[in-house]
């Protein structure tokens, strides 16, 4: 009878001892100033504590610990506040939020800056993405997720080994998050990824699966980056607390970057002069050109007879700007990424050379734009379609991406994800493949 009491009460301490031990790992609602998010914080308790339980339990590669501070040496953390689940804002989004520190050490030798990422993304941040996402996949007041993971790097700086750490931020809209884990195959999967936003200290990259994605240097821009006019981002205050000097706050939840400037490891179009006078200097130094182009290609390019080409400001950048009509086939019909897709390998893609043509590249001359948007309206044929069904589809490529696939280097899905495609006005992510197998 003493031993099962024993046992009994055993059971009992370690029963109270893992409660403890999830709330220690969720922000206490009193300590969010927001009334929104700490009602919300208050009103999930038992999930959040759930997620912090599962996290504890999962076996990552390295030691990893849920942290309200980032860049901590692994001696400080072990004594240091865990308690990082919370509710925040996120570019007006409200998002579960995590935070903590992973004690990977990473050679600099070895890997660049986007495979470390991608390695602390598998290893941690997907891992934490299964256990969180299931909890409130159908909340419609959690629109997103946003993952912050601090792990460390080994180089020498000025001949002298040191290691020094590398802030990982992740974000993940709601539907892009299903997607991801409910990816049966790597396409999907790096789909999937694209409609989410990385940062490595602060600076926006792309997280490819296999490889350096579609080439070295043919990363899509970070989504969300300001437009041409736009002032730069900040990063937005903390919940609560100052900051302790390194950019993270003393006794508080670090808040989530958004991009300030370019990447600075690939060779992105550096942002340039996008004033009125530099746009009206290109259009007038390829005036002949454009006539040329215009008068040549539209029979096969259907140039929309009152929008001629035009050099524009977009993000930063100079673009020529082709405003076009494409008629699809009844047989194309279905969802507007079917008919963005569709639009591409019909049209579009057929029009990439013959304009390339026109801009001969001159490796000791600056061309004085970045690249070429391709704005179309999407019309199905047919009489069972009605009038008003089409879609305003828009796809920036800069330069390098189109000469990439001017040389059949790339594939059109390579080029489409160093682009931006837009419908309607909306960013959106374009897998070829997956589009045009959709139905209706």
């Amino acid at each position: 009878m003493r031993k099962s009491s024993q046992c009994t009460l055993l059971l009992l301490l370690c029963s109270l001892f893992a409660i403890g031990d999830a709330a220690a790992q969720v922000v206490a609602p009193v300590e969010i100033k927001d009334p929104a998010l700490r009602s919300l914080q208050f009103k999930h308790m038992d999930e959040l504590k759930e997620i912090g339980a599962e996290i504890n339990n999962t076996n990552f590669p390295y030691p990893f610990y849920l942290s309200r501070k980032l860049d901590l040496d692994e001696q400080q953390q072990k004594s240091s506040d865990q308690r990082s689940i919370r509710f925040d804002q996120y570019n007006g989004r409200t998002v579960l939020a995590i935070t903590g520190n992973y004690y990977a050490a990473y050679s600099a030798d070895h890997l660049n800056k986007d495979q470390r990422a991608r390695d602390t993304f598998l290893a941690v941040v997907e891992p934490m993405l299964k256990v969180a996402v299931p909890k409130f996949q159908t909340n419609a007041s959690v629109q997103g997720y946003a993952v912050e993971i601090s792990h460390h790097i080994l180089g020498k700086v000025m001949g002298v080994s040191m290691e020094r750490p590398e802030n990982l931020m992740v974000f993940f809209p709601q539907n892009a998050a299903l997607k991801l884990l409910a990816a049966k195959d790597e396409t999907a999967q790096q789909a999937a990824l694209l409609e989410g936003q990385v940062f490595v200290n602060a600076e926006p990259i792309a997280i490819w699966l296999n490889g350096e994605g579609p080439r070295a240097g043919l990363k899509p821009p970070a989504p969300d980056a300001p437009e041409a006019g736009d002032p730069p981002s900040q990063v937005g205050a903390h919940i609560m607390g100052g900051t302790d000097g390194r950019g993270t706050a003393a006794n508080a939840i670090p808040s989530f970057p958004k991009p300030t400037k370019p990447v600075d490891d690939v060779p992105r179009p550096q942002a340039r002069d996008t004033s009125p006078e530099a746009l009206a200097s290109v259009q007038a130094a390829n005036k002949q050109m454009l006539e040329t182009m215009l008068k040549e290609l539209d029979p096969q390019a259907h140039f929309v007879s009152y929008a001629a080409p035009s050099f524009i400001a977009f993000r930063q950048n100079i673009f020529l700007e082709l405003s076009l009509n494409t008629t699809l086939n009844e047989t194309a019909a279905g969802s507007r990424y079917r008919l963005a897709a569709m639009a591409f390998d019909d049209h579009i893609a057929h029009l990439v050379r013959p304009v390339l043509g026109y801009f001969k590249p001159d490796p000791k001359q600056d061309p004085k734009f970045d690249g070429i948007g391709f704005s179309t309206t999407v019309h199905i044929s047919g009489k069972n379609q009605p009038a008003a069904g089409s879609e305003a589809v828009e796809f920036f490529f800069p330069l390098s991406a189109l000469r990439c696939y001017e040389s059949y280097d790339c594939t059109g899905q390579q080029l489409i994800d160093a682009g931006t495609v837009l419908i309607n006005g909306e960013r959106v992510s374009l897998d070829l493949q997956i589009a045009e197998g959709s139905a209706r």
